[in-house]
């Protein structure tokens, strides 16, 4: 379930390529195309299992604007230095996460996640484009940076919506709420950055509802349900299935062409993402069903 999860996240900025729309157009129609089978899941997890607590309510809404802003700084970078690229950008966060945790919650990282920061860096510097020719993309710079703005907003999306998700029976309620959010704060965003298309076309919306379905729909429900119950050692292994597949993807399915010293900053990147989540202890969890949970409020 956690690499098909993967596997549909992976494919998301092929599809941002391919709907060839203004970036926080495409941030705001993922969003708008997933709410209705989210919202079908979450009227079924309503009936069975009560309403949403308040507190998950409120703090996925949050996340949702978190949500916002790693989507637009996202879909800017695919379009600065290339889908593939992007995504390992993105992808920082696994490094971002437990740091900011150490800021805000007092939660020590493990030296190994202190050890991966400065090889992280070093593969954002290769990719960048600083270092040797012929780098791909626009602005590799630029991409760098909204790579970076990524990785920041998307770790705060992930650790609000984490906050929220205590009740590992209701994986589509918080993500709806997250979803719903998004979309509406978005549509301000895209219209004072000029991006707004509200007019739909084909065949760009077409992809548009296909990213919808498969990464913020399938995609992350399938990595929500999964991931608490996985091994550290499986769980690194989801982490960086993502950016890999990203980079074959783009270079099969668009043509991309990284350069080599790029490709080496995608392999030091992942390598710094393995050495900080590999080895972790993990929490051990029940089934759903047979945890105890917040009573809904």
């Amino acid at each position: 379930m956690a690499m098909a999860g993967a596997t549909c996240i992976a494919f998301s900025a092929i599809l941002v390529r391919l709907a060839d729309v203004p970036p926080s157009t495409a941030a705001f129609y993922r969003c708008a195309y997933a709410l209705p089978p989210l919202a079908l899941l979450v009227w079924w997890e309503r009936r069975r299992f009560g309403p949403l607590a308040q507190r998950a309510l409120w703090l996925s809404l949050v996340a949702g604007i978190f949500l916002m802003a790693d989507l637009v700084f996202w879909h800017h970078a695919i379009a600065a230095v290339g889908a593939g690229l992007a995504t390992v950008l993105g992808n920082v966060q696994v490094v971002i996460v437990p740091l900011a945790a150490w800021a805000l919650l007092r939660e020590k990282p493990a030296a190994r996640t202190l050890a991966s920061v400065p090889i992280v860096l070093f593969g954002v510097v290769l990719i960048s484009g600083v270092i040797g020719a012929g780098a791909y993309g626009s602005n590799p710079a630029l991409g760098v940076l909204f790579g970076f703005l990524t990785a920041i907003t998307y770790a705060g999306f992930l650790l609000v919506l984490r906050a929220g998700s205590t009740d590992l029976r209701r994986p589509a309620g918080p993500l709806f709420y997250a979803t719903l959010s998004s979309a509406l704060v978005t549509l301000p965003v895209a219209a004072g950055l000029g991006e707004l298309e509200l007019r739909p076309t084909w065949p760009e919306h077409g992809w548009l509802v296909l990213l919808a379905l498969t990464s913020q729909v399938v995609g992350w429900l399938l990595i929500a349900a999964a991931l608490p119950r996985l091994p550290a050692a499986l769980t690194s292994v989801t982490l960086t299935l993502q950016p890999a597949l990203s980079v074959l993807f783009g270079i099969v399915l668009l043509d991309e062409a990284p350069s080599s010293v790029q490709l080496a900053g995608v392999a030091v990147i992942i390598a710094g993402v393995v050495l900080a989540t590999a080895g972790r202890r993990q929490e051990s969890y029940t089934e759903p069903e047979l945890r105890d949970v917040a009573q809904p409020g």
